[in-house]
């Protein structure tokens, strides 16, 4: 196998949507490129199926923000089919003392001031800090962060000029402005909320974006970050907005893939790699399961970085340094996903109605105030999941009359918290279905008669997301958004420019910085630095 001459220039492990994006914009530059997909289909954790027969909805990802305008528009997404609609408003909390809390473009204020004018009077500050900040991550989401490194005085010339850029861009922000994002990157979503507002709703609201994806109670340290990790995205133009994509997230990825194809891009579903070849020091290419080699000049990893160090390399390829951190690399999202098929609309105790109204097509968000949030998370960390837990509703079908057939309707929940790994020795396997009756319970207690709408449902516990998508312990995001895993320290310091410490080796997945979410921003980024390293490759 030594010296055999590469069949492509690149090889790209992994057809979720930053690997899409990676290998188009490869390809856009002249590269020959083969994407290869351990799955049947391409799209990762952004995929639509159909779990119950006639109903279709998006298995794991299931809503649309962070996607960068400006891939949509390099991919010409819109041409090869993606269509994104907003919802008519943006969440809704219904309360268990029969109340409700509404909160959407021109709505927000006044429905906030039903429960306090000061807390109403302080909203418009607080969204424009939250806004100053959000600019701020936009700008930085689609260029690498500073990136330590030990060597050449050259390469530590340009990290020199990286972190000067950086620095810059942040001080054109006012010194409130600074204030504020360094309190939104090391406070807890809890301390700065209580900071702003009194109402205990108006603080859920806000705080629930804390701890999406993340096995954290919202007064945990640097949950603010994650918090603002999910409000820097945009839909056709509105920053901040949520939107669907007609026919499900997999419609996002679909038109990747066809952008990519148009340049050239090979792609190989149900080809799950077992190796990355390791040659003289650097990447050559990858041994498919099937035992057939792919010679390449460079190898780009769209998974897990656990799984790619622990996994994917043969021993002895990184320095012991490396695998001892990435045996540390920390993952698991406490998240629990459940898709349901529905004989009819949800009728809520607080806000009846069974006709397609504007809440209906928001994210539903059951989680009345932080301390619930709290609670959810502690009583899931001592027993396994919580008795009282946080879901999301997401009925996209009021959106997007594809997926399911007249008068009935596909809804998504988004269940938080359960441990990632049960504890006790016990598996999710077995409890999988008891957790979900309680999930789809806690719903039926604010919309009674949501449980015996139900005509079919898809489970998906941190198990079944780990083992049908990559994601370790269930974890959207690739590994958790801490402090000691973001920015220059994602996935490690000293590798946080998307290059691995193997020669011809890069990282273009949600491990990497700017982090998870349906962004396209770590393929974007990867491809660059690939890009300006092609001349080095053999």
């Amino acid at each position: 196998m030594s010296g055999a001459a590469p069949s492509v220039d690149v090889v790209v492990i992994g057809a979720g949507h930053n690997g899409l994006v990676c290998a188009f914009y490869l390809a856009a530059a002249g590269l020959k490129v083969k994407v290869v997909e351990r799955r049947g289909v391409v799209g990762g954790a952004a995929v639509t199926e159909e779990f119950h027969p006639g109903f279709r909805n998006s298995v794991a990802s299931y809503t649309v923000s962070l996607l960068s305008p400006k891939i949509i528009a390099d991919l010409d997404l819109h041409r090869h089919g993606l269509r994104i609609v907003e919802r008519r408003l943006a969440n809704f909390l219904p309360l268990p003392d029969g109340n409700y809390l509404k909160a959407g473009e021109g709505v927000t204020r006044g429905e906030i001031a039903r429960f306090s004018a000061r807390d109403a009077e302080r909203y418009d500050a607080y969204a424009a800090e939250i806004e100053v900040i959000a600019d701020v991550l936009r700008d930085l989401a689609l260029r690498p962060p500073p990136n330590l490194v030990a060597g050449s005085w050259y390469a530590a010339l340009k990290e020199a000029w990286r972190v000067l850029a950086t620095g810059n861009r942040l001080r054109r922000l006012s010194m409130s402005g600074q204030r504020a994002l360094l309190d939104l990157f090391t406070k807890s979503a809890g301390d700065v909320l209580d900071s702003w507002f009194e109402t205990d709703c108006v603080k859920a609201l806000f705080g629930f974006d804390a701890i999406v994806g993340t096995f954290a109670s919202p007064y945990t340290p640097n949950t603010a970050y994650v918090l603002l990790h999910h409000v820097f995205g945009e839909v056709n133009g509105k920053k901040g907005a949520w939107g669907h994509a007609i026919g499900g997230m997999g419609a996002i990825t679909q038109a990747m893939a066809r952008a990519a194809r148009e340049r050239g891009v090979e792609i190989e579903t149900d080809a799950a790699v077992r190796e990355v070849i390791v040659e003289k020091g650097r990447a050559a290419g990858v041994v498919l399961q099937d035992g057939r080699a792919l010679r390449a000049r460079a190898v780009a990893a769209n998974v897990n970085p656990k799984l790619l160090f622990e996994h994917l390399l043969p021993e002895g390829a990184v320095p012991d340094e490396v695998m001892q951190r990435m045996g540390r690399w920390r993952c698991g999202s406490g998240t629990f996903r459940i898709n349901v098929a529905l004989s009819q609309l949800p009728s809520f105790a607080c806000l009846p109605g069974r006709s397609v109204a504007d809440h209906h097509t928001a994210g539903i968000i059951i989680a009345p105030s932080l301390a619930y949030m709290d609670r959810a998370w502690d009583d899931a960390r001592r027993e396994g999941w919580s008795r009282e837990p946080v879901v999301e509703l997401l009925i996209p079908s009021t959106l997007d009359d594809s997926l399911a057939p007249g008068g009935a309707h596909v809804a998504s929940l988004f269940c938080q918290h359960v441990q990632p790994q049960l504890s006790g020795g016990r598996s999710w396997d077995d409890h999988r279905d008891d957790v979900a009756d309680l999930m789809i319970a806690t719903v039926d207690r604010h919309a009674p008669g949501f449980a015996a709408s139900v005509v079919g449902r898809q489970v998906l516990s941190p198990l079944d997301l780990e083992r049908t998508f990559g994601l370790v312990g269930g974890d959207i995001f690739h590994g958790a958004l801490s402090l000691d895993q973001i920015f220059s320290a994602r996935p490690m310091l000293g590798h946080a420019d998307y290059r691995a410490p193997l020669r011809g080796l890069y990282m273009c997945g949600a491990g990497t910085h700017p982090g998870g979410g349906v962004s396209g921003a770590p393929g974007h980024n990867a491809a660059r630095a690939m890009l300006a390293d092609r001349r080095r490759w053999p």
